[in-house]
Parts: structure tokens; C-alpha cells; sequence
């Protein structure tokens, strides 16, 4: 059918310390990485790694003091052990003062796990991307085609030469309390910007093109050229890294 329902905001910190309390989930974030699941992943051969780069950990957004080349993404990503929901940028940082902010360092199975807790499901991308437009056809953003309407900001997005020069013009350096920005036509907060947003759907630079135009359920397996036997779910939204 076409008609569903989207929690009008991302889910935050408080929601998932909730999830973890009641379940003792561990996200993928959280737990040692498994070589023997990851080698099938890259070239053979490929040698076994230090037991130090096995550590759990994340990817932290580690913004370099100069101009960089824009398509090299490892000048701003940096892995870092220890990083994960409850330290978001690595293990002396803390979510104390985050409760109502975003969650990140979440998987898409961390994030379809929580969704089946609370008895909901992942948007596939069409829902998504009908959602996030809220009711508006063929417009920029999901406000209209101004990216700030008579000096309004209207959603935690980047301000100044990205990735080193961050002006925080709206008044957050990071991710910012959900809901702080106007809502979309539909009641849904930061449906662009704040965190990127998973969906049910594998990733195909195709499906556009070849998918059913009303209501499709996305591609049956996933393929990027870009990096040829990765698997990959699509996200949505725009990130504030």
C-alpha cells in the first residue's frame, strides 16, 4: 500500500540506551571484528591484520587544519578503536550531555534491530524519499529551493570550507538535538541534515533507472563498481559527519 507511518524525528541517544537496557544489545560498533567474516570481504591473500586494527572501533570524523582533496575521503575519516554509540568520538568522549542528539555509529543491523524492539521496520527508499520530501515535487531541499529562506537555517548542515573551516553559523559544531529545526510539510525534523538515515533497501547506482515508479521495494541484492563484493543498504538525509 502507499500509506505508512515515520517517527517524526531520527532516533536519539535516550531511545537506544532504552533498546540496550532492555535487550543487552551490542552494536556492530562494540564488538571485536571477526576476520574470519571480514577476509571474505576483501582481495585473497590479503594478510591478517594487527590484533590492534581488530579492536572494535568506528570511522570518527577527524577534520584536518588545511584544504584537502575532496575525493579522498580518508583526510577526514579516521578509524578509531574504541568509538562507537556511547562515545561517539572515541573512548573519552562521551553522549552525557547528548541524550535528545542523534544516534551514530549504528550499523544498518544495529539500526533494524532497534526498529524491530519497538515494533517498527525500516523505511525503504521510495518511503523514505517520499516522507523526507514532505508533500513538495521536484524542489531542492525538503523546505522549497532556498537553502536558507530569508536567513533562516533549516537544518544542521555545513557552514564554511568543508572539511576544515567549520563556521557552526547555526550554533552547533556536531550533530544537534533532534527537532531543534523546523519540520518538513509532512511533521518530520532533519530529514535533511543532522545524521545520515538508514533504509531498508540494497544500494544499486541502477535502481533509478530500472525500478517501478510507484511504491518499489528496492533492488534484490546489492552492487557498487566502485568496490565490487562490499554489500551495501542505501542511507538518506545528509550528514553532519
Amino acid at each position: 500500500g502507499d500509506r505508512f507511518w515515520m517517527d517524526a524525528t531520527e532516533v536519539t541517544n535516550r531511545q537506544v540506551a532504552a533498546f540496550v537496557d532492555a535487550t543487552g544489545y551490542r552494536t556492530v560498533a562494540e564488538r571485536p571484528v571477526d576476520w574470519e567474516q571480514l577476509k571474505q570481504q576483501v582481495p585473497p591473500g590479503t594478510p591478517k591484520p594487527a590484533e590492534e586494527s581488530l579492536r572494535p572501533g568506528s570511522l570518527v570524523f577527524t577534520p584536518p587544519d588545511h584544504a584537502v582533496d575532496l575525493r579522498e575521503f580518508q583526510q577526514w575519516w579516521k578509524w578509531t578503536a574504541g568509538a562507537d554509540w556511547r562515545h561517539p568520538e572515541g573512548p573519552d568522549s562521551s553522549i552525557a550531555e547528548r541524550a535528545d542528539h542523534p544516534v551514530v555509529h549504528v550499523a544498518y543491523d544495529d539500526a533494524a534491530a532497534f526498529a524491530r524492539w519497538a515494533g517498527k521496520r525500516l523505511p525503504t527508499e521510495a518511503e523514505w524519499e517520499r516522507a523526507a520530501r514532505g508533500g513538495l515535487e521536484g524542489k531542492t531541499f525538503p523546505w522549497g529551493d532556498e537553502l536558507s529562506p530569508r536567513g533562516r537555517r533549516m537544518a544542521n548542515v555545513w557552514q564554511g570550507r568543508f572539511p576544515s573551516q567549520n563556521l557552526q553559523q547555526d550554533g552547533h559544531a556536531g550533530t544537534a538535538p533532534v527537532g531543534k529545526f523546523a519540520p518538513n510539510g509532512f511533521g518530520l525534523h532533519d530529514v535533511a541534515g543532522n545524521v545520515w538515515e538508514w533504509t531498508a533497501d540494497w544500494y544499486r547506482p541502477d535502481t533509478y533507472a530500472t525500478a517501478a515508479a510507484i511504491d518499489p521495494k528496492g533492488p534484490a541484492d546489492s552492487v557498487d563498481p566502485a568496490e565490487p563484493g562490499v554489500p551495501k543498504r542505501v542511507q538518506r538525509g545528509g550528514s553532519y559527519l
